[in-house]
């Protein structure tokens, strides 16, 4: 999300009590603590995330081109006849960057399934939905439609701190994706306009804002 968008989230939970400890490195979890290097934690209760990793043995022994998921063309098809792939394991090219993509997101897997259903049925068209995401931090929501990776060119509009702010992502001068706090029909309006490449519309619904 870039560093202003991290540092807002990290003050969001600092406000409420979190305590950070970044870049501390895990030692040991024991009954009544965590260890790190820096010392000991109480904590009665651990939660670890350690991310995702897609499950591609089953389509690795079946033959099919695997590379950070199970690659599938437009229509979510892989490489193999009547085969298709679906949700978090499915690396396809994302519409608007023209790049392999794979979005681990409940709805980006429900929208798939329905092409997919539909493509087994001859009725298939290209995969064109925009992925989105949202991100509840007590009562503030933060809005993200399209994808831009860790190279985008970021923009922050309006204010994080008064919690009314857009994000632009750009890459290659056009808008990639835009993430809103407190403008959920801006996020939206603005989907709608990825969807059809309407660069130009993106652009003037920005600037409708500001």
């Amino acid at each position: 999300m870039g560093a202003q968008v991290g540092r807002f989230v990290q003050q969001l939970h600092e406000e409420k009590g979190v305590r950070f400890h970044l870049g501390a490195q895990l030692r040991a979890i024991h009954a009544d603590a965590v260890e790190l290097e820096s010392g000991r934690l109480a904590a009665d209760l651990v939660v670890l995330g350690v991310g995702v990793k897609p499950r591609t043995e089953l389509a690795q022994r079946a033959g099919l081109t695997v590379d950070n998921g199970i690659v599938v063309d437009s229509r979510l098809r892989t490489s193999a006849p009547d085969v298709w792939a679906a949700g978090d394991v499915a690396r396809y090219t994302e519409a608007r960057l023209g790049t392999k993509v794979r979005i681990e997101h409940w709805a980006a897997a429900q929208r798939q399934g329905q092409s997919v259903a539909a493509g087994m049925l001859g009725l298939g068209v290209p995969f064109n939905d925009v992925p989105f995401f949202w991100s509840a931090h007590y009562d503030v929501t933060l809005s993200y439609v399209g994808h831009a990776g860790g190279d985008a060119e970021i923009e922050v509009l309006g204010s994080l701190e008064k919690r009314d702010a857009t994000v632009v992502y750009r890459v290659g001068g056009n808008v990639a994706a835009v993430l809103n706090v407190g403008r959920d029909q801006q996020s939206l309006e603005i989907e709608a306009a990825l969807e059809s490449k309407d660069w130009g519309a993106v652009d003037a619904l920005l600037a409708e804002q500001y």
